[in-house]
């Protein structure tokens, strides 16, 4: 999962560049030619592949078309629930990540490794059937559940990383203006830290939505579990998995697009 990381080189006075690695399609930028140019030819590229195979070969292809529209529905309503509930936890277990309280740190620390260390996969599974024997939770509920937790562990480090970034200097200011520790965290802490934290919250996010895919093990229609189930119905595998695949890396790719231009437009408003 993507994490803000930094170097030093030599001595912690000296800072070296970030470096960022993460599941999540790179952010298209036009500084970088090779990527953008990369972004271009894959979305375009796509696109024109679709097309290509429902109008050359209508049978199968146009019927899988007709057949995913639902699952892209019910996977945009567990992604976009999911990063709202991860987006929370991210948020407190961030702020609780840098409390001076050991309590509260200890308990966000210990939600940080306990839920990054057991796979996505397994959480599923856990709040789905395990705790099904206690309470009844629907598929989608636990799909957006699971996941938020699971990204929420993620992105806490990703906000206790972005506001430790914001120099100690901007606090005493605000203190010596008569703010109180809330007041400064959220007036003039939270809206800086979200300049930094944006290219890797964005990339965490399209992360989700790839991994959206494992709710089909929940019977949740997604986009993959009705290409499973036409594809069962009429043996079109290759056909099916390939429209499949094509829809995700068209979406992923447009919503890569969509975060490198809200980063850029809040790059030009500092």
């Amino acid at each position: 999962m993507g994490e803000i990381k930094k170097r030093n080189k030599g001595g912690e006075g000296q800072t070296g560049p970030s470096i960022e690695i993460g599941p999540g399609s790179a952010i298209p930028t036009r500084k970088d030619v090779g990527l953008f140019t990369a972004w271009r030819v894959a979305f375009f590229g796509s696109i024109a592949a679709v097309l290509y195979l429902v109008f050359a070969r209508p049978d199968p292809y146009l019927r899988i078309i007709a057949f995913v529209p639902d699952g892209i529905l019910v996977t945009f309503q567990v992604t976009l629930g999911a990063i709202l509930l991860a987006l929370v936890f991210g948020l407190f277990t961030g702020l609780g990540r840098l409390a001076g309280n050991r309590f509260i740190n200890g308990i966000a620390s210990l939600y940080v490794e306990v839920v990054r260390g057991i796979p996505l996969l397994v959480q599923l599974f856990y709040i789905y059937f395990a705790l099904g024997r206690v309470v009844q939770i629907p598929a989608i509920a636990s799909a957006i559940i699971a996941m938020g937790i699971c990204y929420g562990a993620y992105m806490g480090e990703i906000f206790r990383a972005g506001i430790q970034s914001i120099p100690k200097g901007q606090r005493e200011a605000a203190w010596s203006l008569g703010m109180d520790k809330f007041q400064t965290m959220v007036h003039v802490i939270l809206p800086q830290a979200i300049k930094v934290i944006l290219p890797p919250i964005g990339n965490e996010c399209v992360a989700l939505l790839k991994d959206s895919s494992l709710v089909s093990i929940l019977a949740v229609a997604d986009i993959l579990r009705r290409g499973r189930e036409f594809a069962s119905e009429t043996f079109t595998y290759f056909e099916t998995y390939t429209v499949v695949a094509l829809v995700y890396l068209i979406i992923t790719l447009f919503f890569s697009k969509l975060i490198s231009v809200m980063e850029d437009r809040m790059g030009a408003s500092r």
